[in-house]
């Protein structure tokens, strides 16, 4: 017989924050997860990995079945007994805040109590959630040292002065009549080329002229005729895969899956029923979609008018 004293669950929500993207505590509230991107602090040239960063609502109690499955199959005890087991931790996290107004989920975050005595969360930053970040840390890069070669280019720019002599030239007198020579040539160049280059777009527009009357000539003689057509081209559309799922909740009870399965239908939803998990609970699904944001945008509608507790798996059924 296992003793509840001994059974701590921090372990089990830890395990459970590196796969899914809600863990709820039945009775205290729920953890959510938000992928970071990669960051660059310049003033530091720090670099940062990816990572989940982790938040909590107070308002998500409502039992959806996964801790207590987790911790049943890892105790290997019942599900009802895990279910017990998670109440009793969730009395002496309370009775700590009631005593000493904080107290410690490991490797999660902590827990305290403001003036108006609202419950406080601050997140670990020590472990990543993130699986894809596994075996990035974080690390500070050496600043590049840039060489200044501006003194250097004014030294060199000083010694290398080369000083300007003025070169003294004769003129000549054969000079002045080669220069009106060029001069008459200039003239007669400028007159006598405008009409040689109008008789050169004269010549080439006759000669376009003529090879379009062929042409045209060419295609009014010409019949077209094919014997082999090529066949039809069949396009095939790549099936679109649905891997992000709104849950409604997980239901030990077929009878209140179906139940909830046709109240869902009856609303709108294009709700889904999957088959039984691996911890014995009938899910019952509001929608599937293609990606996450679409999938984060529907279960905040359906969160803000009907269900709180919707939350999102990510699996390819």
């Amino acid at each position: 017989m296992y003793n509840f004293v001994t059974m701590k669950i921090e372990s089990y929500i830890a395990q459970l924050l590196y796969r899914y993207q809600c863990v709820t505590v039945p009775g205290f509230g729920a953890f959510l997860t938000e992928i970071q991107s990669a960051q660059l602090i310049e003033s530091s040239n720090s670099f940062f990995p990816p990572k989940k960063m982790i938040s909590f609502n107070a308002y998500l109690k409502n039992n959806d079945g996964l801790l207590a499955n987790h911790i049943a199959q890892a105790e290997k005890t019942s599900y009802e007994y895990a279910i017990s087991a998670i109440q009793y931790e969730v009395f002496n996290w309370r009775k700590a805040l009631q005593e000493n107004g904080l107290f410690a989920i490991k490797n999660v975050g902590d827990f305290s109590l403001n003036a108006d005595k609202n419950l406080i969360f601050t997140p670990y930053d020590q472990t990543n959630y993130l699986s894809n970040s596994f075996g990035l840390a974080p690390f500070v890069s050496p600043k590049v040292k840039r060489e200044l070669f501006e003194q250097k280019i004014e030294a060199l720019e000083d010694e290398s002065v080369i000083p300007l002599i003025p070169e003294r030239r004769k003129t000549s007198a054969y000079l002045k009549y080669a220069a009106i020579f060029v001069l008459g040539l200039g003239l007669t160049g400028a007159v006598v080329y405008p009409i040689y280059q109008q008789q050169i777009a004269n010549e080439t527009i006759l000669v376009e002229q003529s090879v379009q009357m062929k042409v045209q000539n060419k295609i009014q003689e010409a019949t077209f005729f094919i014997e082999n057509p090529i066949p039809a081209v069949t396009l095939t559309v790549k099936e679109v895969k649905m891997s992000y799922h709104v849950v409604a909740g997980a239901f030990r009870e077929e009878k209140n899956a179906n139940k909830i399965f046709h109240q869902l239908s009856d609303q709108g939803y294009k709700a889904r029923r999957i088959p039984q998990n691996k911890y014995g609970l009938f899910p019952v699904l509001y929608g599937s979609y293609a990606t996450f944001p679409e999938a984060e945008s529907a279960k905040h509608e359906i969160q803000k008018t009907g269900n709180p507790d919707a939350w999102i798996l990510v699996e390819s059924l």
